[in-house]
């Protein structure tokens, strides 16, 4: 159940950059602001921990070649050695550019929001912010980004590439609130994402969690090919509001109105047992306030990364 209603515009086609018509006044000042902040927090320990906790794939496979002494008896193919007779090794070449892909929910649910230290802060605006570092710091390090925005459909899809112009489009179109969808279809974004990587990637999905559809197979299956990392979004008020009485509300999502008693209000879904049920499959999740720093709250995120590697 979320309390406010999320307002959709035409959504752009994904071949094309998003005109700055699509975003209000207070949305491009909001963008503008975060490239500013970006710019100066990631030329800070904030650049040294995405580099130290999203590291390239090291080292990819290019043939198999006969041995010779002093090789890493460890690189030997015992599939290949077996076939022919002789002993082969495997041979690896270095790559360290790293492919980042951000999935972005932008249902009716992620609408809700009790105004953060700001005053404005909701669960969008906080995700869109979190997206835009991440996509800032990718193309600092010169990392390929890519974005996809979801509801109970994909919005929009933005392949990873590697240039400032398409790290820029990355960031607009985090904070454009376009979606013609309000549902949320959790579940078939991820498998669509899944299709879309050819390569292993690390995968930075940004929602509430709160689905209409089971999600957990496709969240398994995509963190066992790729690095996937869970931003769960949450709203103090989502789980504790303040007395006053009966209130009717509005699902942002289905429009079903109910009339609730703010002194039985407990949030259904806890933002505990959500995150409990992310790391169970294999995922590292992190739970982000509406009232949280974002830049910092992204530093700690590293940093534990770093000391799990």
């Amino acid at each position: 159940m979320v309390l406010a209603q999320m307002r959709s515009s035409p959504v752009c086609s994904s071949r094309c950059e998003p005109p700055e018509t699509m975003l209000t006044p207070e949305e491009l000042k909001q963008l503008k602001r975060l490239h500013i902040q970006a710019g100066r927090r990631v030329d800070s320990p904030f650049a040294g921990g995405y580099r130290s906790a999203f590291r390239g794939r090291g080292m990819e496979f290019e043939e198999v070649r006969p041995y010779v002494p002093g090789d890493d008896v460890r690189h030997i193919d015992w599939n290949v050695t077996a076939r022919v007779g002789l002993p082969h090794v495997k041979e690896f070449r270095e790559e360290r550019e790293l492919c980042l892909q951000l999935v972005l929910d932008v249902s009716g649910s992620v609408g809700f929001g009790s105004g953060g230290t700001d005053g404005r802060t909701d669960k969008r605006l906080q995700i869109a912010r979190l997206a835009g570092a991440l996509a800032y710091a990718a193309i600092r390090n010169g990392d390929q980004v890519g974005l996809m925005t979801f509801t109970d459909k994909v919005e929009r899809f933005l392949p990873p590439r590697k240039s400032r112009g398409h790290a820029w489009a990355v960031m607009r179109s985090a904070f454009e609130r376009s979606a013609t969808g309000k549902a949320t279809d959790l579940a078939g974004a991820l498998s669509e994402v899944g299709r879309h990587l050819r390569r292993r990637a690390v995968v930075c999905v940004l929602s509430d969690f709160v689905s209409d559809s089971d999600y957990s197979r496709e969240l398994a299956i995509l963190a066992r090919r790729h690095r996937v990392n869970c931003f769960l979004v949450h709203d103090p008020l989502e789980a504790q509001m303040p007395d006053i009485g009966l209130v009717d509300v509005e699902d942002a999502e289905t429009g079903r109105r109910v009339l609730v008693d703010t002194a039985q209000w407990r949030g259904v879904h806890s933002v505990d047992a959500r995150i409990r049920e992310i790391r169970r499959l294999g995922v590292h999740p992190s739970a982000v306030g509406t009232n949280d720093d974002p830049f910092a709250h992204l530093m700690r995120h590293f940093r534990r990364l770093e000391q799990t590697r």
